[in-house]
């Protein structure tokens, strides 16, 4: 009898440890905010888990109708707290969960050009300066880092690369520098140095004020005219830091052929920009993507339901994408690992390419299809936003709804302007 006792006791431990463990690997690895249509669905992992039935279950934060706030399908939204359970049995934690209208996203999968004008300029590189005392580079040695976003010297703001060499120019004594660095701003004080080369006041760093480059658009809202593209920030070519924003466009573009990727060395779509009139205002550029407003859809295809983030399975999906031409086309993949944690707003699943056309073509994923849309179960699931290095059949997607959750924040037509644009340059100051 002893040894029943002992059994059961030790049994209802480990139980108990084992129980205690997944409900703490869930407590961190699921999200505290979710999307509903209703006040009951389920999560899609290995254990179902239940947000619970019932009006006891799901109790009402707030509700709102504000039209800064709500997009102009969405008449209402509630906001309730609920309690997260696995197996619908034992709590995990309360999260939120606001119940809207399904949104429905048109699926572009179309290439497009984007330009982008910084807000400042961003360091790229150091130059020496030939000056009295010999080579130096006072932007370096007083303290300027390569990434640092210079947006204003000598009290003048800076907007685009030759306002800095202008600037300097104020003040041979000194160059008061402001700059933003991961997010803050500093003040740094560089004595000029005069240039034997032409006479004029240089601190030795070279700036760029712009970017161009090829993406692939995610999805049209028919409801406002906003657009979300890439599933990823535009960074720096030289710094890695995401560009900021001072204004941006979108534009038609071709795409001509694609480099075929293989493992170490991942392709790229090639293309070039049809014209310099632009489809769309960029207006964001996010760590989800780049989003923005058009006053049409890039595309004739209807608009289709958005899967939340817990209803995207492992399993067959297509992506749409464009390798020649600028008509999209599906193509077969397999979502094999998906991670419904907030700690990474872009690398959310694991997909990979099983489609022989898009494997012969390119080889896989490769560079400017990042965007391109994930559709399961005829809902948009996410989008293609990085390619792994060594094995191309492979990449990461990001969840359609945190595309959306980012695209939220613009909700006001606009009309599109003509413009005159200069080619991206680097500029020495």
């Amino acid at each position: 009898m002893r040894r029943i006792i002992k059994f059961v006791t030790g049994l209802f431990l480990v139980v108990s440890v084992l129980l205690c463990t997944v409900i703490g690997f869930y407590y961190v690895n699921l999200p505290d905010k979710y999307y509903l249509s209703d006040k009951t669905f389920k999560i899609c992992t290995l254990f179902d888990i239940d947000i619970g039935v019932g009006n006891s279950d799901v109790k009402p934060v707030y509700a709102s109708s504000d039209s800064a706030v709500v997009p102009k399908d969405v008449s209402v939204k509630t906001t309730n707290q609920a309690d997260l359970k696995l197996l619908g049995l034992f709590p995990i934690k309360t999260v939120d969960a606001e119940i809207i209208e399904r949104p429905l996203l048109i699926p572009c999968g179309t290439p497009f050009g984007i330009k982008i004008i910084t807000g400042g300029a961003i360091v790229t590189e150091f130059g020496e300066v030939d000056g009295e005392d010999g080579y130096s580079s006072p932007a370096r040695d007083g303290g300027i880092k390569i990434g640092d976003i210079i947006i204003k010297v000598n009290d003048m703001e800076i907007t685009q690369n030759g306002d800095i060499s202008e600037a300097v120019q104020l003040n041979p004594e000194i160059a008061q520098i402001i700059h933003i660095r991961d997010g803050k701003s500093l003040e740094t004080n560089i004595v000029p140095v005069k240039s034997n080369k032409d006479d004029s006041l240089k601190i030795g760093m070279w700036v760029r004020d712009s970017s161009a480059g090829i993406g692939t658009l995610t999805f049209y809202n028919p409801s406002d005219g906003t657009f979300g593209g890439l599933g990823h920030a535009v960074c720096d070519v030289d710094t890695g830091q995401k560009l900021p924003l001072l204004s941006g466009d979108a534009v038609s573009v071709n795409i001509s052929g694609v480099t075929k990727g293989f493992s170490g060395s991942p392709g790229e779509l090639n293309g070039s920009f049809l014209s310099r009139v632009p489809i769309g205002e960029i207006r964001c550029n996010t760590e989800a993507g780049i989003f923005g407003v058009m006053e049409s859809p890039p595309t004739i295809e209807g608009a289709i339901p958005m899967s939340y983030k817990q209803e995207v399975e492992i399993g067959s999906a297509k992506i749409i994408a464009t390798v020649d031409g600028s008509s999209p086309k599906e193509y077969d993949v397999i979502i094999e690992k998906i991670d419904y944690s907030d700690k990474n707003k872009v690398k959310n699943m694991v997909v990979k390419v099983t489609d022989k056309e898009l494997l012969s073509k390119a080889g896989g994923i490769v560079q400017g299809m990042s965007g391109s849309p994930i559709v399961q179960n005829g809902r948009l699931a996410g989008a293609v936003t990085h390619v792994f290095v060594s094995d191309p059949t492979r990449g990461y997607a990001i969840f359609a709804e945190n595309m959306y959750r980012e695209s939220l924040e613009i909700v006001e037509p606009f009309a599109i302007v003509e413009k005159e644009y200069e080619e991206e340059y680097e500029d020495a100051a």
